[in-house]
């Protein structure tokens, strides 16, 4: 007897839910370790073994700590803000399959998925500028308004770079996305997947999505909302105790997720390596007891292959942190806008015309011949492009990430002589 579609659904999102409910402390405890490796210096060690127990320590502190709450904020947004921030962050990866099992993952697999991650994505920004709006604070309220410019400037290259991906697919389910990149590679390779990453159009998609991706989650080098160096600790300035903790828990979440759609969309979902088991086994009759040992290893251990390639994205995360500086505001908007973006629209015209080229070609030289040729097309068309990009946004003076020197006090025209008069003067 099938479960009613509810219990389903109620199963499913719990078995989303739960996973990175209880992974969050361990990406804490993650990244202190690992940024005190690469700088040289004593992480969290005193608090169980290896430090592993730091977050627990962490959150029973700030469950513990006084929960101050200023005079002069807007009470009812302030207190509603940080699950603002925190509700996208887990609702975000509903389409997100962790497994080939159909039945248990995705959450629902709707046929607007990639469209659903975008517009649950834009959400999160709300509890960042509400909380910096509801603050009462300047500086609050400039870290909630860069987040909301950043979010507009990344989202739409992030939005163009998944486009070239649905075109390619012919969906925009997960689901059918992670299938696709399980048949043979550029359609003529049977042994090997055809994970996005390795086709060029996908290479570049990925960078593009990788950059936007970090940006959307306000992490270095784009963590302009939260600079301590200007905005004091930014939009969550005036937060303390757990309603500061809920900013940060909504922030690892989304890493973490984030990393879960990178993998599904370019890193071949929940398939351990970009191995056709099958087609192996087809191609080498010797080898195929090999293939079906590691085709169930595949498929049975799918979720730990899942997770492990959403902790490499966390690892890179913290590896940024610990190597680029911060950026620059103006920086950050003229790589959204003057690279990304023109970067991201010319490969989007470049996977149609390869379609199209594929097509044309496929009926009168074959779907091998027609395959390759049309690929030769797109690259022909990429490189013009590319070229005309070059031409209209490089050719200007100067480049657009050089470091520029601003005099905080202008010198003053004349020097000023101050003449010092001694109090002591004509007393006798």
């Amino acid at each position: 007897m099938a479960w009613p579609a509810a219990v389903q659904a109620v199963v499913r999102a719990l078995l989303l839910l739960l996973p990175v409910l209880m992974l969050v402390p361990g990406l804490i405890w993650w990244e202190r370790r690992l940024l005190s490796w690469m700088q040289d210096r004593i992480g969290p060690n005193r608090v169980g073994p290896f430090g592993l127990l730091q977050p627990i320590a962490d959150g029973v502190k700030l469950f513990m700590k006084e929960d101050i709450t200023p005079s002069a904020v807007d009470r009812a947004i302030y207190f509603i803000a940080p699950a603002v921030a925190l509700f996208p962050a887990f609702a975000i990866g509903g389409t997100m399959p962790w497994g080939p099992n159909r039945w248990l993952t995705p959450v629902a697999d709707v046929n607007i998925g990639v469209l659903y991650i975008l517009a649950i994505s834009s959400l999160g920004v709300y509890g960042i500028v509400l909380g910096g709006y509801a603050a009462n604070n300047k500086y609050s309220l400039m870290g909630g308004l860069r987040s909301s410019a950043q979010l507009i400037s990344y989202e739409l290259a992030m939005g163009m770079s998944l486009a070239c991906i649905v075109l390619a697919t012919g969906s925009l389910k997960m689901t059918d996305m992670v299938a696709a990149q399980e048949g043979p590679l550029w359609g003529v390779v049977p042994v090997i997947q055809n994970w996005f990453l390795f086709t060029p159009y996908g290479a570049i998609s990925f960078v593009i999505f990788v950059i936007c991706m970090i940006a959307e989650t306000n992490r270095a080098p784009f963590d302009l909302p939260e600079a301590e160096n200007e905005l004091i600790a930014g939009y969550h300035t005036e937060y303390s105790s757990m309603k500061f903790a809920v900013f940060f828990m909504g922030e690892y979440a989304a890493m973490m997720l984030f990393g879960g759609i990178l993998s599904c969309v370019f890193l071949g979902g929940h398939n351990f390596v970009p191995i056709n088991w099958d087609g192996l086994a087809h191609s080498a009759p010797a080898l195929s007891w090999v293939a079906g040992v590691f085709g169930n290893l595949n498929y049975y251990l799918a979720p730990i292959w899942f997770l492990g390639k959403c902790a490499g994205v966390i690892t890179f995360y913290i590896w940024l942190r610990a190597t680029l500086p911060r950026l620059r505001y103006d920086q950050l908007m003229n790589l959204g806008w003057k690279t990304l973006l023109p970067l991201a629209t010319a490969n989007f015209v470049v996977v149609a015309l390869w379609i199209l080229a594929t097509r044309l070609m496929s009926e009168s030289q074959g779907q091998t011949m027609g395959s390759i040729l049309g690929f030769v097309a797109a690259i022909i068309a990429g490189s013009i492009i590319y070229l005309l990009w070059k031409a209209i946004f490089l050719s200007r003076k100067g480049d657009l990430l050089q470091p520029r020197d601003i005099d905080m006090v202008k010198p003053a025209v004349e020097a000023r002589t101050v003449e010092m008069v001694d109090p002591n003067a004509g007393v006798a």
